[in-house]
């Protein structure tokens, strides 16, 4: 997944797979390493996407007064 191409919900589905997959156990040392790697950098853009739509609103919001 590419920033270009970075879609809030999709990243939220992947990071639940993630998560799943970590709970169950499964994954071996070197996958659960880039596993982890990947959802730290989807909860990083996904944080990011959050903050960016909060400035647009308030900005709506400040536009409105």
């Amino acid at each position: 997944m590419t920033k270009k191409d970075f879609s809030f919900n999709e990243a939220i589905v992947k990071i639940e797979e993630i998560l799943k997959n970590i709970e169950s156990g499964e994954l071996d040392v070197d996958k659960l390493s880039a596993e982890v790697k990947k959802a730290s950098e989807l909860i990083k853009q996904c944080q990011k996407k959050l903050k960016s739509t909060e400035e647009e609103i308030d900005s709506i919001f400040r536009e409105l007064s």
